[in-house]
């Protein structure tokens, strides 16, 4: 969020639609928790995003401000708030398109949610908000660790991905070894590092979400307890 904030830095436009792509979707299903259809709920996001960026709010971001997430869900409410006394279908972004997004896959994902996991959820769509920023984030830094695996470390990264959650689990270790042509001793030694280089990946991701100064620990705390 740094480089998108400075003005001056020439790879600012990619770190903005970066900034879009990671808060699209569960932006989008906070509006769809609260009422929203699908079109709406997608021309909101898209309108809202434009707005944001043409009025360059990002370089005004105080890192003590709070979260960024939290003043992005804030400012979407605004934004909604102001929408619902005009035309919606008329407006459509206004024919701006800061980010594209595949609508079908982002509608999918949210109706999937909904029939997977969501009837017996009791969190507010603000807490569920924070769980789907949660999962997006694991997500891309799973698949950062896993796009820097090539040749035999790839096929390793497959079998051992199901570790890196933190559980120890001395049979699996065995049958993965077994599967890998390993050793026990060089599996727990390979999914050590798949560990460490996981967190390293995390803390930077989260980093390239705050301000300048703005302080990594806290967010990794909030991480995990949108996932409890």
């Amino acid at each position: 969020m740094r480089v998108a904030g400075d003005g001056e830095d020439p790879a600012r436009g990619a770190a903005l639609e970066e900034l879009c792509r990671r808060y699209w979707y569960p932006l989008y299903a906070y509006l769809r928790r609260n009422g929203e259809g699908t079109e709406d709920a997608s021309d909101l996001v898209q309108g809202f995003f434009a707005s944001f960026l043409a009025r360059d709010d990002l370089s005004g971001l105080d890192p003590d401000g709070g979260r960024f997430r939290s003043y992005l869900l804030g400012a979407l409410r605004h934004y909604a708030s102001d929408q619902r006394d005009h035309d919606r279908a008329e407006k459509r972004g206004g024919g701006r398109t800061p980010v594209s997004i595949q609508m079908e896959s982002a509608e999918e994902r949210y109706a999937s949610a909904i029939w997977s996991i969501e009837p017996a959820d009791e969190r507010t769509p603000e807490r569920l908000f924070d769980r789907d920023w949660a999962l997006a984030t694991l997500a891309r830094v799973l698949e950062r660790l896993r796009d820097e695996q090539t040749g035999r470390r790839a096929e390793v990264f497959a079998r051992l991905r199901c570790f890196l959650d933190g559980s120890t689990k001395l049979d699996g270790y065995a049958s993965a070894a077994e599967e890998l042509g390993m050793t026990s001793g060089a599996v727990k030694v390979a999914v050590h590092r798949l560990r460490r280089r996981y967190r390293e990946l995390l803390e930077q991701e989260v980093r390239d979400t705050l301000p300048e100064g703005g302080e990594v620990e806290p967010e990794l705390r909030a991480l995990f307890e949108a996932l409890s």
